[in-house]
């Protein structure tokens, strides 16, 4: 696979904007930070609670967020949904 040019990402944006791409609906219709304070509290835990401050940084809430609702839309396993994020 030859290497990606400047400009090679965003002609693919603009042609799946051209397409009506549903993710980009999906994202204009629903206001995904309004989430973040609930998710914050159920998925983090209190920093009194954690032993200590090391190791990788958590993803984000909200991201986590709009993967389970990617892959409750289009039928993803895990494994499927791990695959497209990295």
């Amino acid at each position: 696979m030859a290497q990606m040019g400047f400009f090679d990402l965003s002609d693919r944006y603009a042609s799946l904007d051209a397409k009506k791409d549903p993710l980009v609906e999906i994202d204009t219709v629903v206001p995904w930070e309004e989430f973040r304070p609930t998710l914050e509290r159920a998925w983090r835990k209190p920093d009194a609670d954690r032993k200590s401050r090391a190791g990788r940084k958590p993803m984000d809430a909200v991201l986590m967020f709009k993967t389970l609702v990617l892959s409750a839309l289009y039928n993803l396993s895990d494994d499927q949904i791990e695959y497209q994020v990295r």
